[in-house]
């Protein structure tokens, strides 16, 4: 019998796109505020809010590459300033906490919550509410001394109707919190405009 992890994976494999903001908190205290938008089969735009408004990055799963623009889609054409090419896993736009953006949509904190149930634990949590609206939960914890992603155990919130992530809380092999992140205004199976992912 599926259980809330398997069937807000279903969910989201039947998805096409989403959009949603993203408001994460660190260990540290450090915050970042993007626009993240996400399409089959791993286009990624992300428009920063805080801390580097203006900056925009758009990762094309074809090439293997991202795009950034410092100051914003467009900024400076006139002056001789053209995006940056840059690999996933370059250092100048890694997070804080070492996610690259190839692997920062929904169906990869699906794959690392499956990861670390295998041969550990999933433990449902009595239903919630999450910024006043219902929501469900669930625990995936890996085996002793596993950890992926730099992450040992989560608590999950899904929005109660869509099963989509609204909160991650994520903790390390000393179980101590790593990061939490909320997804607010989430918009699924968006209809993007033709050249939304490649300006």
């Amino acid at each position: 019998m599926a259980d809330l992890l398997d069937e807000a994976d279903a969910r989201f494999r039947a998805l096409q796109s989403y959009r949603a903001t993203l408001h994460s908190v660190g260990r540290n205290g450090d915050r970042q505020v993007v626009h993240y938008f996400y399409r089959k089969p791993g286009w990624v735009r992300i428009d920063c809010v805080e801390p580097h408004r203006g900056a925009v990055l758009i990762y094309d799963p074809g090439a293997r590459k991202l795009r950034l623009w410092s100051f914003g889609l467009g900024f400076g054409w006139g002056f001789g300033f053209a995006p940056l090419s840059l690999a996933p896993d370059n250092p100048l736009v890694r997070s804080p906490r070492g996610h690259t953006i190839d692997r920062s949509d929904v169906g990869a904190l699906f794959e690392n919550l499956q990861a670390l149930r295998a041969g550990g634990s999933y433990t449902p949590i009595d239903a919630g509410t999450i910024a006043g609206e219902p929501a469900l939960g669930f625990e995936v914890a890996g085996a002793a001394g596993v950890v992926v992603a730099g992450v040992h155990r989560n608590l999950v919130w899904l929005a109660q109707d869509t099963l989509f992530p609204r909160r991650v809380d994520s903790f390390d092999g000393a179980d101590e919190l790593v990061e939490t992140v909320e997804l607010v205004d989430a918009d699924l199976d968006v209809d993007f405009p033709e050249r939304f992912f490649a300006p």
